[in-house]
């Protein structure tokens, strides 16, 4: 009669003892222990199978979470929860916290039900989603999405495809004013080679590059041509930029100018092969001229670094499955045709500009897991949670080698390696910081107002544009509510980069820090959806509402 009977699928022992000490009872599901128990012993068995190397790639069950969870044990020792939950075996849920909405009986859902999800929120918790999503931004807002999210293509649409060749030949044509102007003068700039041996290494079915920028070897072979080619291709974007090309007919630079195949080959040889570049003071001064130009046209000409890395990504995977990092153009387009990854559809790949100029810490790439609710989306309602956490890479950051320990920050990659000797001993143990520790560190580089000025305001300006770029294709339902978990990467500025949104982020402890703020967020979220509606005024705890049509 109190509407007071909820459902938990999947090991949330915090969302279940929450609901239980407000007097709600349990309608459990049939046969979920044996369930648990044999995915269990399949998931060990596929762990000494494949190692470290399978990267987590386990198999999927609908009522298991999307990011593994530590197995909770339900503290019942006299067995009233199990007498309770079976006296309401008939009766329908009043609320449902699941994995995956379609895990949960159609049946089960009533009006007036509360559930933690939407329908088709892969809008914008899916690479792809989110890529085609935030196309749309500057038709709904003022806003560019240049600005908060690196540039991205998808693979399998030919238009995209074509867009993302002609961006990566620009961007190769900057790196390499970028690599001219390193050092001053007429003398060359030049590259290490590197070995035969690195060449072709591969982690988890990637292609592994490895540039190494430093002294050339004697005898390395000088392009001085390459640079006038690279500075006619900036003049000529530039002017596309500057929309000096009245006629619209006017052909892109990157199919008038130059070879672009002999220009990449040659661009490779200098980045990455050891090869030199013969600069004149004039055309130092025509570099420096060009990039500072294009830096007013291309917000994101400073995070893309001068080595031209792009990451390769299935466009609804999770857990960092089947991601590729490359330097190639030929090996992008190769790796998307070839890619064997059973789960991963033909053409749906997403490449992504790698932000080459991150900030890190200790000398270690990190990101941040953001936390946020939508409670509605006619109107759209968004609720940011005020505490998140970092997590580190198990390497030192190094764009020489691009292996998954240095550029993989998820817990469910990082957990297979160890720290390396090497690592920066103030790196956590547990390579998870909270906000809190990460605010102190700014302070420490005096950078104290970063966090509230820069980085805050960035994280939810990137929210709210990507759910309202994605309002329309998703399922609304009144008194659904979904919880997701937005991942970020730090510029050397402090802005923000959005990575990705995920639907189902993990409540495991993976650390003593997730411990306490996975608790805290469960916690806080019930206050939000189900207290809130009785008490308006109560405690929602760290949620603060941002944004409300």
């Amino acid at each position: 009669q109190e509407k007071k009977i909820f459902m938990v699928q999947g090991p949330y022992p915090i969302i279940r003892r929450l609901l239980r000490a407000r007097g709600w009872v349990e309608r459990k599901l049939p046969g979920v222990g044996r369930q648990l128990e044999q995915h269990r012993g399949d998931q060990n068995k596929q762990r000494l199978e494949t190692g470290p190397s399978s990267g987590g790639d386990l198999l999927h069950y609908p009522w298991l979470p999307a990011e593994e969870e530590e197995e909770q044990c339900d503290e019942d020792p006299s067995g009233i929860h199990d007498l309770m939950s079976y006296l309401v075996r008939d009766r329908l849920p009043n609320f449902i916290w699941t994995n995956f909405l379609e895990a949960t009986d159609r049946q089960l859902l009533q009006e007036d039900n509360v559930v933690n999800h939407y329908a088709r929120v892969d809008a914008f918790t899916t690479k792809e989603g989110l890529c085609l999503s935030l196309q749309n931004l500057p038709w709904i807002e003022q806003a560019d999405p240049n600005t908060f999210f690196p540039r991205c293509y998808r693979l399998g649409t030919m238009d995209e495809r074509e867009a993302f060749i002609e961006d990566f030949r620009l961007t190769a044509a900057r790196s390499l004013l970028k690599l001219a102007l390193e050092e001053a003068g007429d003398r060359p700039v030049k590259t290490e080679q590197v070995p035969n041996s690195a060449k072709g290494a591969s982690w988890h079915r990637s292609h592994v590059s490895h540039p190494k920028h430093s002294t050339a070897r004697a005898g390395s072979p000088v392009y001085p041509e390459l640079v006038e080619e690279a500075l006619e291709v900036c003049k000529q974007h530039l002017g596309v930029l500057q929309h000096q090309d009245i006629d619209r007919n006017t052909p892109s630079p990157c199919r008038t100018c130059i070879d672009w195949d002999r220009f990449l080959q040659e661009y490779y040889h200098v980045a990455h092969e050891g090869a030199g570049l013969v600069l004149t003071r004039q055309q130092q001064k025509q570099c420096k001229y060009l990039l500072q130009r294009l830096a007013e046209q291309l917000p994101q000409l400073d995070m893309e670094g001068k080595l031209n890395v792009w990451i390769l990504k299935p466009g609804a995977e999770s857990q960092g499955r089947g991601i590729v990092c490359t330097t190639r153009l030929e090996e992008v387009l190769q790796l998307a045709r070839g890619c064997a990854a059973p789960s991963v559809q033909v053409g749906r790949w997403v490449v992504q500009k790698y932000v080459e100029q991150l900030l890190t810490i200790f000398g270690t790439k990190f990101d941040i897991r953001q936390w946020f609710v939508v409670t509605d989306w006619k109107p759209l309602t968004v609720w940011f949670y005020q505490d998140c956490y970092l997590r580190f890479c198990s390497r030192p950051f190094s764009l020489c080698h691009l292996e998954r320990a240095r550029h993989l920050c998820n817990v469910s990659v990082q957990k297979w390696y160890n720290k390396s000797p090497d690592q920066d001993p103030r790196v956590p143990p547990d390579k998870i910081w909270s906000n809190k520790q990460f605010q102190e560190y700014l302070a420490q580089l005096g950078q104290a107002d970063a966090w509230h000025q820069v980085l805050v305001p960035g994280m939810k300006a990137a929210i709210v544009n990507a759910l309202r770029c994605a309002r329309d294709q998703v399922g609304f339902r009144k008194g659904s509510f979904e919880l997701y978990g937005a991942d970020f990467l730090v510029g050397e500025d402090y802005q923000p980069w959005l990575l990705e949104i995920n639907s189902c982020p993990t409540m495991s402890p993976s650390s003593a820090v997730t411990r306490q703020l996975c608790a805290n967020v469960q916690r806080d979220t019930l206050c939000l959806v189900l207290d809130r509606k009785d008490n308006p005024t109560c405690s929602i705890g760290a949620f603060e509402l941002i944004y409300k049509e």
